[in-house]
């Protein structure tokens, strides 16, 4: 284009963020800026959703200052990406700040805010903003209950869980989706009452998707019921043949509960399908620049440097007693390679990583690519 207009830029910019590429989005804003181009609210809404994806904290940052910097009012829409940004860089006390700072709430605002503070574990705050919610006259739609129901579940208050769920219908009229039962099946699931979990999923209006399914089996994994382990994957199975994960999850959970030839034979039958994992990807913010790390990548320039502070760290582990659970990890390499592959976890290489690259005191923040979760840790000198 000979001219592009803040109109153009912001709709690329957009376009890259919805798609899933917020890395080449923010990319993109940066050159924005670079030919002089100010930004709209609608441009720093979707660089905010960028930084959200990326854990980008300092960048999500300047957009907040830029705003207050330039006079620039914090609409609804700003308001909430702002919010939605900073819970999910692992700054919820400032997501609160920027929600009690907002003249105007939605619905959809009160929705990010109570969803934010239950993937932080704060289920109790966020069940006392979805109760003030309801007395500001804002009736919650099916997403609002998804956020609060997930909160529940991070926060294991089933009791709770269960009163909102049965409010839904009664108080509301709202017919519960497969996702309400979802958050209800992960609740249980993670409470340990599996059986309670097993006849909600069986008495269910419609067909059980394979996430319902995934938190069933995950909460046997933790609780090692390997016969019920084996009834969800027979059914995940079925709704999704190529997806390894699950195949994973089984031989992990029949490892762990013992039954070793039982958890070869599943990984030898997913070498015999051809079926791999999805690789674990974690993204650590630097100084402004987001690094990603894969499970057993080398690729990083400061490798050499990496790998020596984790070797320094395991040592002082080793010292406090740590020993490394080999029982999840592949049966058919030697211990020593156990312990290699447990070593390049995509986490502990970002974690090295951030020790060698931040300063002491500060917190490092690192993003999940498999499961959305933010892991914050504080250096202390």
């Amino acid at each position: 284009m000979p001219e592009r207009s803040v109109v153009s830029w912001g709709a690329l910019i957009g376009g890259y963020v919805q798609c899933g590429m917020a890395r080449e989005g923010l990319e993109l804003f940066c050159r924005m800026l670079g030919e002089g181009v100010r930004p709209s609210e609608v441009t720093l809404v979707s660089v905010a959703s960028a930084c959200a994806d990326l854990g980008a904290l300092e960048l999500g940052k300047w957009v907040h200052w830029y705003l207050r910097g330039n006079g620039i009012g914090l609409s609804v829409y700003l308001g909430t990406a702002l919010v939605d940004m900073y819970a999910k860089c692992g700054e919820v006390g400032l997501a609160l700040e920027v929600f009690d700072g907002m003249r105007e709430k939605n619905l959809l605002a009160w929705s990010t805010m109570i969803k934010g503070l239950g993937m932080h574990g704060r289920g109790e705050e966020a069940v006392s903003v979805f109760s003030n919610m309801e007395k500001e006259g804002i009736k919650p739609d099916d997403i609002a209950f998804i956020g609060v129901l997930c909160a529940c579940t991070h926060a294991g208050l089933v009791d709770k869980g269960r009163g909102i769920f049965n409010s839904m219908s009664r108080d509301y009229g709202i017919v519960p989706k497969i996702e309400h039962y979802g958050c209800m099946v992960d609740l249980l699931a993670r409470a340990g009452m599996l059986d309670e979990a097993r006849v909600l999923i069986e008495c269910m209006p419609m067909k059980p998707d394979a996430h319902i399914w995934g938190s069933l089996m995950a909460g046997c994994r933790f609780y090692k019921n390997v016969e019920m382990a084996e009834y969800a994957v027979k059914h995940l199975i079925e709704l999704e043949p190529d997806n390894g994960g699950v195949y994973v999850l089984l031989s992990n959970i029949y490892a762990i509960s013992g039954r070793v030839d039982d958890a070869r034979k599943v990984r030898q039958l997913m070498e015999g399908k051809g079926i791999s994992k999805i690789a674990g990807c974690t993204l650590i913010e630097v100084c402004g620049t987001v690094h990603e790390f894969i499970v057993g990548d080398t690729s990083h320039p400061q490798m050499r440097e990496i790998m020596v502070k984790w070797e320094e760290i395991n040592k002082l582990l080793e010292l406090e007693g740590y020993e490394p659970n080999k029982t999840e990890v592949l049966l058919d390499i030697i211990e020593e390679d156990k312990e290699e592959a447990l070593a390049r976890h995509s986490e502990k290489l970002a974690i090295a990583f951030g020790l060698i690259s931040i300063a002491d005191g500060l917190p490092i923040r690192m993003v999940k690519n498999l499961e959305y979760v933010v892991i914050v840790i504080m250096l202390l000198s």
